[in-house]
């Protein structure tokens, strides 16, 4: 049982090795490089090791770990959506979730089973867990942006009202991370890589 299982947890690791291959919108800090999934989930589960103290409720970091580092592996399927594109409808869940289904069922049972249920927890944003995952998940590319002269709000052309609207769950993990991103994004406006 414990050989079959380990065939499972191999396939299921070589399989999320494509996540590397998922580019994002968003750069690195101060950079032209574009970032990948895998550098993103890395980044977001160190900046939870960084400021865990800020969420807004005792929080298991190791299951918030867990969120962040599984969260986009679902585009290895259902790719990358890009947060602010004007073209592009937002809701492929029913995409994602096929997408878990696959890629999660790789690993024995019990596992895809764990996985798959932090994962929609991740999604459901609703526990203290997932309310400061998804805080992380989208303060990071802020920082990227404002180290970037505006970075991916100034190539699409991003108001800062659309920023704002779909930045503020940050709050719901973090009051103190969100008010930190509120000031940054003021202070992108006083800078003029920001349009009000």
């Amino acid at each position: 049982m414990k050989t079959e299982n380990l065939k499972k947890q191999i396939e299921f690791i070589k399989e999320i090795d494509k996540i590397k291959y998922i580019q994002r919108k968003t750069k690195l800090f101060n950079s032209d490089r574009h970032e990948n999934d895998a550098e993103h989930s890395w980044h977001l589960a160190m900046m939870t090791l960084v400021l865990a103290e800020h969420a807004n409720e005792p929080i298991d970091i190791l299951k918030v770990l867990k969120m962040l580092l599984i969260h986009d592996v679902v585009e290895i399927d259902a790719g990358d959506t890009f947060l602010f594109d004007k073209n592009q409808e937002h809701d492929n869940r029913v995409e994602e979730s096929e997408a878990a289904q696959r890629i999660f069922g790789l690993l024995p049972k019990e596992q895809a089973t764990e996985f798959i249920q932090i994962w929609e927890e991740f999604e459901a944003a609703e526990t203290p867990e997932a309310k400061f995952a998804n805080a992380m998940d989208n303060f990071e590319p802020m920082l990227q942006n404002a180290s970037n002269q505006g970075g991916t709000w100034a190539e699409f052309d991003v108001p800062y009202d659309t920023v704002i609207e779909k930045k503020k769950k940050i709050g719901d993990g973090s009051k103190t991370v969100w008010k930190y991103a509120k000031d940054l994004v003021d202070d992108c406006v006083e800078q003029g890589i920001l349009k009000k």
